[in-house]
């Protein structure tokens, strides 16, 4: 087949590959003749016809400059892949050079957050336990103006191997009576069981540990604890009759350092309420101490001795009944109350069912008027222990739910326990309030702060207890009422004690800016001048407007009155006095306010450590069917 040519003569186009070999090699011929026939002639040849003669690859390399890289699946241009390098090394050194640097630089702990009012008070509450304790005091107690003393104490009862050294004084005199000391650890050692976590994320754990341990190896002296069964105690060391004159703790003003009269032990034959009272204490104490293997079985041990001591029918009476060294103070009006306190108590420390059957025998609550409308048996004290002792048995109904036979009396426990809440709120009208927003507890009584925490407590454990058991509240009546308005009173009421009232005043020592000066302490307003002030040279500190030479830290005295009026004045006890009964119940209150650590709630499983499952387990399924 045979076409016309522009150039000139024919173009024969063939199909077969010979004569398309022939055809290329002659046109690659032509080609270059033709390209050095024309250089000779012109010397360069244009752009355009280089086009015509160059190879068409060529010709586009010599047209376009422009370079690329083929990275296997894609190809690019050789400068979009140096400027992606470029970007990723600069990246590198804005971004990777600083954070190789900051992960090579020395780690160091973030703060943790400020802690809250509550905690602040509450590491000053504690302080005021190692101010009162009595004996041989360890070097780290952290009270300087305080010594060694007590240290002839129980001289006179020579059946106490070592005598009655130890423990605590009670308020602002340099006495020790047993019975609100005991409650005192026993409060103590529930705050524990149920915030231990709070206490260990502010670090007064081992603290606190042991301040429980002083008293409650100083009550295990009081008693022969090796027995099982015994027929006296010792309720109370030192102490005075009214209208005395020989030199005692309250007709002498010394430093317990100084003390040099006579100090009389108490010799108890009955007493079913200060028994129970210290079973509880350590069978308390044994479940915070599960760790510590025996000594918990020690204070079990202890436990059930005392118990013994104060089922035994022949010394069911109050332990203060005509003992002149202890009614005027601490005077018990039954033993009921301690009775229901100290069998749950003894049935969490040790498991035995035959506690919780007496703790919810009917019988109880009747004979300590536990179920009663009357608004004293809402009050928790040292006196009366009803209302903590219907809450810590009404725990168990909540979270372990025993059942028959022990659910009427439980329910009873827990309807009881709501009542005392709900007595709590303004709204109901139970108690008196102050203008300034103080609950009148002492029914217009002096010394009303050291109730009034116990109810903080009380109702802000409560509140734990319904959220752990997924809770929002409960009824008063047919109003239901958030678990939030209870949290309200609780901190309602310890802000005023902390400051937020209208003297603007702090009643715990060392808190705030303003606070109490004048403590009703003889260790307190005596100062550590190497000079020992007589038992009657020591009353012009008493009297003395100075403020004290020494703040006793953390002590939360007696408090204003119903008018919300304070007289900070060291002879007015029932404004200024401290106790370890009052104390107790600040710290309590404080650790379940305080946020510090979280809204971490209770432990609700460490109460129980002992109790025995309650129901059978379930049988294994059955074996697979065979045909």
């Amino acid at each position: 087949m045979y076409a016309s040519n522009h150039w000139g003569g024919s173009l024969e186009i063939a199909n077969d590959d010979h004569e398309d070999q022939h055809r290329r090699i002659n046109n690659d011929t032509d080609r270059a003749s033709l390209y050095n026939l024309q250089s000779q002639h012109s010397g360069v040849l244009d752009e355009t016809q280089q086009s015509w003669l160059l190879n068409p690859d060529d010709a586009s390399r010599k047209k376009s400059k422009t370079r690329y890289v083929d990275l296997g699946c894609i190809v690019v241009k050789r400068k979009v892949v140096k400027w992606t390098v470029i970007v990723i090394l600069a990246a590198f050194l804005v971004i990777g050079v600083p954070i190789i640097i900051a992960k090579s630089l020395p780690k160091q702990k973030s703060r943790p957050p400020p802690p809250d009012q509550y905690t602040e008070a509450l590491h000053k509450a504690l302080l005021f336990f190692n101010a009162q304790k009595s004996g041989k005091l360890p070097k780290n107690n952290g009270i300087k103006w305080r010594g060694d003393s007590g240290l002839q104490d129980g001289s006179d009862a020579t059946d106490i191997k070592g005598g009655l050294i130890g423990g605590y004084y009670d308020a602002g005199d340099n006495t020790k009576f047993n019975f609100p000391m005991s409650f005192a650890m026993t409060m103590l050692s529930w705050s524990v069981i149920e915030y231990e976590h709070k206490y260990k994320s502010i670090k007064e754990y081992d603290h606190t540990r042991e301040l429980i341990k002083w008293g409650t190896d100083y009550l295990l002296r009081t008693f022969n604890s090796s027995a099982t069964v015994i027929d006296h105690m010792y309720g109370q060391v030192g102490g005075s009759q009214n209208g005395s004159t020989t030199p005692d703790d309250h007709t002498c003003w010394e430093r317990p350092e100084d003390m040099d009269y006579k100090r009389t032990s108490q010799l108890i034959t009955s007493g079913a309420d200060l028994a129970a009272e210290m079973a509880a204490a350590f069978a308390a104490a044994s479940i915070f101490f599960k760790d510590d293997v025996a000594y918990s079985k020690k204070l079990v041990k202890g436990a059930s001795t005392v118990w013994t001591f104060a089922r035994d029918s022949g010394k069911r009476s109050p332990y203060s009944r005509g003992n002149l060294f202890i009614v005027p103070y601490y005077n018990s009006t039954g033993y009921y109350d301690e009775y229901m306190w100290g069998r749950a108590w003894m049935y969490y420390a040790t498991g035995n069912t035959s506690y919780l059957w007496l703790a919810t025998n009917e019988g109880l609550p009747r004979h300590a008027r536990a179920l009663s409308n009357n608004p004293s048996t809402r009050v928790l004290s040292w006196d009366n222990k009803s209302p903590a002792a219907m809450l810590l048995l009404t725990r168990m109904r909540l979270f372990l739910n025993p059942g028959f036979p022990y659910e009427d009396l439980l329910r009873s426990y827990h309807n009881a326990s709501s009542l005392t809440m709900c007595s709590y709120l303004p709204q109901y009208n139970v108690f008196n309030w102050t203008q300034g927003g103080l609950i009148d507890l002492s029914q217009g009584q002096p010394q009303n702060l050291q109730y009034v925490v116990n109810a903080v407590f009380l109702a802000s454990l409560y509140a734990d207890y319904l959220d752990t058991a997924n809770l929002p509240g409960w009824y008063c009546g047919a109003t239901f009422i958030p678990t939030k308005t209870l949290r309200d009173f609780a901190t309602s009421q310890m802000d005023y004690i902390l400051g937020n009232n209208p003297m603007k005043m702090s009643y715990v020592v060392g808190h705030g800016k303003k606070f109490p000066r004048h403590a009703h302490h003889r260790g307190a307003s005596i100062p550590t001048n190497n000079i020992k002030y007589s038992c009657q040279g020591g009353f012009q500190w008493l009297s003395s407007g100075k403020p004290n030479p020494h703040n006793i830290t953390g002590a939360m005295v007696g408090g204003p009155d119903r008018f919300d009026k304070f007289k900070d004045v060291r002879a007015n006890y029932s404004y200024t006095e401290p106790t370890l009964a009052g104390n107790a119940g600040l710290v309590v209150a404080l650790v379940s306010l305080t946020a510090t650590a979280g809204d971490g709630g209770v432990d609700k499983n460490s109460m129980f450590s002992a109790i025995p499952p309650l129901f059978p387990p379930a049988p294994p399924p059955p074996p697979p069917w065979k045909p």
